[in-house]
């Protein structure tokens, strides 16, 4: 055994100095064991990692089915609207991003907020008298997901809960279980076109609810809020006294009848965090661009929570900083009608979708509003033979391959959900086989209770 004097944390003749035994062999000096351990491996995921769960994965990942070789397969399952090609950005999208590539200016690390200059550009495309926007109010995101990641992460605590729609976006839940949060889930009614049951909602909110979920237009839904609908939500959160994350990445991607009011142009003291993103109305995505809207007229968040948005957003220190380059470009020169022809493709194939499912006996599909999906429910009666939605669209898929959502994966068996993004000429060939599918198992009343018998 080796002794070395070693000075630490002193200076000139008085420096204190440290005793240590270090272990040699040959020319390397190691720490001595401690008496009487035995060293062994032992590395365990974190109980985060553990307590993060998909419904989507966990739900696809199990449908162990092929699809039927003699049919291609189509797929209405996936929310990405580049997947077939007939749905591109528009030039100026894509111009904008080169021209900052090609600057060489946006290659370093930028705020972790966002660019000053592009959280301007977003206030001053978001702001309006009812909902006035400054740049302290925006911070850039990487995605939607990552903004409504940290909206969650400020807002609540382990232990607490947060209010989320029921069927609705999976993310939600894996977001907050991760977290510890508990999550409530309150009901939407098909029958009132995916509006809000409000007295269900108030009835789970109690002194642990940390935040209320709004999502619209809505994922899986395709549904919209009218402003009566919305002030009757705001009525509840302001009574209650409890913050809204409002989800409105579909926000202004609603069909030529419709009008979408933001929530918190409708807001006079909730205080609201709105998170959107290029994704889906610039059909990018790939590009992981997001944004918090913080709206808080009352000064009820004050700077509590504005500051604990920013040192979250230190986690990854910021979004791609090119496409962050682009942001006020991409904001400020993509012309109107790539938008209009945009929502009227989506029109066009949920009203094609629509009327080929409502034909078909056994099917209940709700018409919807914007955004990219629509719902379907499965009379099961009439199908006897499956037990569930998840059977039936394994079943689909076997038979027919045509893949759509159960929406088990959102919280609400026995529908599914249809993406409207495909060609025209695939949602037809798509419904066209559904109806082949439903016609060969479809039982009438009388035939499902013998089957139902035979059981």
């Amino acid at each position: 055994m080796d002794s070395y004097l070693i000075q630490v944390n002193g200076h000139g003749d008085h420096a204190p100095m440290r005793d240590v035994h270090l272990k040699s062999a040959g020319n390397n000096l190691s720490p001595g064991k401690a008496k009487g351990r035995k060293p062994r491996w032992a590395v365990r995921a974190s109980e985060m990692s553990k307590k993060t769960f998909n419904p989507v994965r966990a739900i696809v990942d199990s449908m162990k089915v092929e699809p039927n070789p003699k049919k291609t397969m189509i797929s209405l399952s996936l929310g990405d609207p580049t997947v077939f090609g007939n749905l591109p950005t528009n030039d100026e999208v894509t111009r904008a991003v080169k021209e900052v590539l090609d600057s060489g200016q946006c290659n370093g690390y930028a705020p972790s907020v966002g660019y000053q200059s592009c959280r301007e550009a977003v206030a001053a495309y978001y702001n309006c008298p009812e909902a006035p926007l400054k740049a302290q109010d925006v911070i850039l995101t990487s995605g939607c997901s990552q903004a409504i990641e940290l909206a969650l992460a400020v807002l609540a605590n382990p232990g607490q809960n947060i209010l989320v729609p029921r069927p609705g976006f999976s993310l939600y839940k894996t977001l907050a279980l991760s977290m510890g949060i508990e999550v409530k889930l309150y009901n939407l009614l098909p029958e009132k076109a995916w509006e809000i049951d409000l007295e269900h909602l108030e009835s789970l909110v109690d002194e642990k609810t940390a935040c209320l979920i709004v999502n619209n237009p809505s994922n899986p839904c395709g549904s919209l809020f009218s402003k009566r609908h919305l002030q009757e939500i705001l009525a509840v959160a302001s009574r209650q006294c409890v913050p809204i994350l409002a989800d409105e990445i579909y926000g202004d991607m609603v069909f030529a009848d419709c009008k979408y009011e933001p929530i918190a142009t409708l807001s006079t003291n909730v205080p609201i965090l709105s998170c959107g993103g290029l994704a889906k109305r610039w059909l990018v995505p790939g590009w992981r661009m997001g944004w918090i809207l913080i709206h808080d007229r009352r000064d009820i968040f004050g700077n509590e929570i504005r500051d604990g948005l920013v040192r979250l957003s230190q986690r990854i220190l910021g979004p791609c900083t090119l496409v962050q380059g682009a942001l006020e470009r991409i904001l400020r020169r993509t012309p109107p009608e790539f938008y209009h022809n945009t929502l009227s493709i989506l029109k066009s194939n949920a009203d094609l979708c629509y009327a080929a499912l409502s034909a078909i006996p056994g099917l209940r599909p709700v018409r919807p509003s914007g955004a990219m999906y629509l719902m379907v429910e499965i009379e099961m009666e009439h199908f006897p033979e499956f037990e569930n939605d998840v059977e039936f669209t394994e079943r689909l898929i076997s038979e027919q391959s045509v893949f759509c959502l159960p929406a088990t994966c959102f919280e609400y068996p026995n529908f599914f959900r249809v993406v409207i993004t495909v060609p025209a000429e695939m949602i037809l060939e798509a419904c066209s086989r559904i109806q082949e599918f439903c016609e060969m198992h479809y039982q009438g009343a009388e035939g499902a209770q013998d089957l139902e018998c035979d059981k």
